[in-house]
C-alpha cells in the first residue's frame, strides 16, 4: 500500500466535534493517558499487535496524538499521528459493527486537524489502505515509489 500526502492547510471544514456529537451521540476526542491499556488492548483485539504498539506510542506523547471515538462509554474507533514517524497519520480503525456510519471519516478529519494545530503543513498517510477514501475526503495524493517506504524490513510476528 502506498503512502499518501495531505495538504493540512486545505482541509475541508466539515462538522465541528460538538455538532458531530450532537447529531450522532459519538464523541471524538484525544485519548487520556489513564486509558492507554484499555485502548491498547482493544486495538490489539480488533486489529493487530503492531497497531497496539503504535497506539501506545501515540498515547504516550505530549500532547497525546491518539484520538478515539466513544459512545455510551464504549470505544468505537481510534486514529493516531506521529506514532511511527513524525508527520505520519495512522494507524486508524473502527469497530466492524459500526462501520459505514461516518465515524472513520470524523476520526480522520479530527486527527488531521490535530496535526495542523501541532504545526504541520503536510501529513503523510502511511501505508494508506483505502486510497480512494483518502483522496475523496481530503484530496490526498499517492506518493510514488513509497512502497514499502518506512516499513521496509519491519519485524513482524
Amino acid at each position: 500500500m502506498p503512502d499518501m500526502l495531505v495538504k493540512l492547510y486545505e482541509l475541508p471544514e466539515g462538522e465541528s466535534p460538538a455538532e458531530y456529537t450532537e447529531r450522532t451521540g459519538v464523541t471524538i476526542r484525544r485519548a487520556l493517558a489513564p486509558e492507554l491499556l484499555t485502548i491498547a488492548e482493544w486495538v490489539e483485539k480488533h486489529f493487530s499487535k503492531s497497531w497496539r504498539s503504535e497506539c501506545m506510542v501515540a498515547i504516550s506523547q505530549a500532547p497525546v496524538s491518539c484520538y478515539i471515538a466513544v459512545k455510551d462509554g464504549q470505544l468505537l474507533g481510534f486514529a493516531c499521528y506521529d506514532a511511527t514517524c513524525k508527520g505520519f497519520f495512522g494507524p486508524t480503525g473502527v469497530d466492524e459493527q459500526v462501520r459505514g456510519l461516518g465515524i472513520g471519516k470524523q476520526l480522520f478529519l479530527e486527527t488531521l486537524r490535530g496535526m495542523r494545530e501541532a504545526g504541520y503543513g503536510y501529513g503523510v498517510i502511511g501505508g494508506a489502505g483505502p486510497v480512494d477514501f483518502y483522496a475523496k475526503v481530503v484530496g490526498a495524493t499517492v506518493i510514488e515509489g513509497s512502497v514499502p517506504g518506512i516499513y521496509k524490513g519491519m519485524l513482524r510476528n
